[in-house]
C-alpha cells in the first residue's frame, strides 16, 4: 500500500494542513514498524506479560506465569514471540531464564496503561485517581 499515490487527486480544504501531514508521516518501513508493534500488544497475554515486566523489571517465566494467572507454557510461547520481534530479550542465570524489556519506545507506551484497578486512563493520555 502507498501511502501518497501520484495518480490518487484528492481536493483539500486547507492546503498548509495537508502539507503539514504530509511533512510528518514516517516511511512507510517506519510505520510498518509501528504496526508490528502495536499488533504485539493487542493481544491480551502478551500485554499483560509487557506490563509486568514494564513494573517490575527483569522477570522469570514462572513469576511471569504467577503474576498474570497464564499457564507457563502461554507465557514461554508468547515471550517467543515478543523476544522474536526485539521486544524483550533474555539473561540467564542457571536454569532460569530471565526477561527484560529491550525496546527503549514501549516503556514511554506502557507507562500511559493503569498500573493498578483504581487507575482509569483517561482518552486525553492523562491519568486520574478518584477522588
Amino acid at each position: 500500500m502507498h501511502l501518497l499515490d501520484p495518480d490518487d487527486r484528492h481536493t483539500t480544504v486547507d492546503g498548509e494542513r495537508v502539507c503539514e501531514a504530509i511533512a510528518h508521516l514516517p516511511d512507510p518501513e517506519v510505520l510498518h514498524e509501528w504496526v508490528t508493534r502495536f499488533a504485539l500488544l493487542a493481544d491480551q497475554t502478551r500485554l499483560a506479560l509487557l506490563l509486568c515486566i514494564h513494573h517490575a523489571g527483569e522477570i522469570c517465566v514462572s513469576d511471569l506465569a504467577a503474576a498474570t494467572g497464564v499457564k507457563d507454557s502461554t507465557v514461554s510461547q508468547s515471550l517467543r514471540l515478543l523476544r522474536a520481534h526485539g521486544v524483550v530479550s533474555t539473561r540467564r542465570d542457571g536454569r532460569t531464564i530471565y526477561y527484560q524489556l529491550t525496546d527503549e519506545v514501549l516503556p514511554a507506551l506502557l507507562g500511559q496503561l493503569p498500573s493498578g484497578p483504581d487507575e482509569p486512563v483517561h482518552m486525553s493520555g492523562q491519568r486520574h485517581r478518584p477522588a
